[in-house]
Protein backbone atom coordinates (compact mmCIF):
# COMPACT_ATOMS: atom_id res chain seq x y z
CA UNK A 1 0.00 0.00 0.00
CA UNK A 2 1.73 3.58 -1.27
CA UNK A 3 2.33 5.97 1.30
CA UNK A 4 -0.13 9.08 0.58
CA UNK A 5 1.91 11.20 3.01
CA UNK A 6 4.95 10.41 1.18
CA UNK A 7 3.61 11.17 -2.22
CA UNK A 8 2.19 14.43 -1.46
CA UNK A 9 5.53 15.45 0.27
CA UNK A 10 6.83 14.62 -3.14
CA UNK A 11 4.67 16.34 -5.30
CA UNK A 12 6.55 19.90 -3.44
CA UNK A 13 9.32 21.57 -4.57
CA UNK A 14 12.17 21.46 -2.52
CA UNK A 15 13.03 24.41 -0.16
CA UNK A 16 15.57 27.02 -2.38
CA UNK A 17 19.35 27.15 -0.69
CA UNK A 18 19.60 31.07 -0.46
CA UNK A 19 22.28 32.91 0.40
CA UNK A 20 23.22 36.45 2.42
CA UNK A 21 24.96 38.75 4.62
CA UNK A 22 23.96 38.46 8.56
CA UNK A 23 23.09 41.95 9.81
CA UNK A 24 22.99 40.83 13.68
CA UNK A 25 22.52 37.60 15.93
CA UNK A 26 19.80 37.99 18.65
CA UNK A 27 19.63 34.61 21.01
CA UNK A 28 20.49 32.30 18.38
CA UNK A 29 18.72 34.07 15.59
CA UNK A 30 20.44 35.72 13.18
CA UNK A 31 18.42 38.19 10.53
CA UNK A 32 19.98 37.88 7.24
CA UNK A 33 20.19 40.47 4.43
CA UNK A 34 19.42 38.97 1.10
CA UNK A 35 21.12 40.53 -2.48
CA UNK A 36 17.30 41.53 -3.50
CA UNK A 37 16.74 43.79 -0.86
CA UNK A 38 14.74 40.81 1.49
CA UNK A 39 15.16 39.98 5.12
CA UNK A 40 14.78 36.15 6.78
CA UNK A 41 15.47 35.27 10.40
CA UNK A 42 17.57 32.12 10.78
CA UNK A 43 18.38 29.84 13.48
CA UNK A 44 22.01 28.58 13.83
CA UNK A 45 25.63 30.02 14.49
CA UNK A 46 26.54 33.00 12.94
CA UNK A 47 28.52 36.22 13.26
CA UNK A 48 27.60 40.17 12.29
CA UNK A 49 28.72 40.30 8.62
CA UNK A 50 29.50 36.46 7.83
CA UNK A 51 28.01 35.43 4.53
CA UNK A 52 25.71 32.30 5.02
CA UNK A 53 23.92 29.90 3.23
CA UNK A 54 20.54 29.39 4.30
CA UNK A 55 17.58 27.10 3.97
CA UNK A 56 14.21 26.87 5.52
CA UNK A 57 15.05 29.04 8.42
CA UNK A 58 18.32 27.58 9.52
CA UNK A 59 21.70 28.46 8.85
CA UNK A 60 23.14 25.39 6.85
CA UNK A 61 27.10 27.05 6.74
CA UNK A 62 29.41 29.72 5.61
CA UNK A 63 29.03 30.87 1.99
CA UNK A 64 32.12 32.17 -0.12
CA UNK A 65 32.17 36.70 -0.13
CA UNK A 66 31.51 36.93 -3.81
CA UNK A 67 30.18 39.51 -5.82
CA UNK A 68 26.86 39.78 -6.29
CA UNK A 69 25.68 40.08 -10.21
CA UNK A 70 22.27 40.33 -11.51
CA UNK A 71 21.59 39.28 -15.16
CA UNK A 72 18.67 39.15 -17.10
CA UNK A 73 18.00 36.35 -19.39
Amino acid sequence: MPNLYRQFIDLQSPKPLEVGTVAFVLNGVATVDLPGGGRLQARGVAQAGQRVFVRDGAIEGEAPNLTYIEGEV
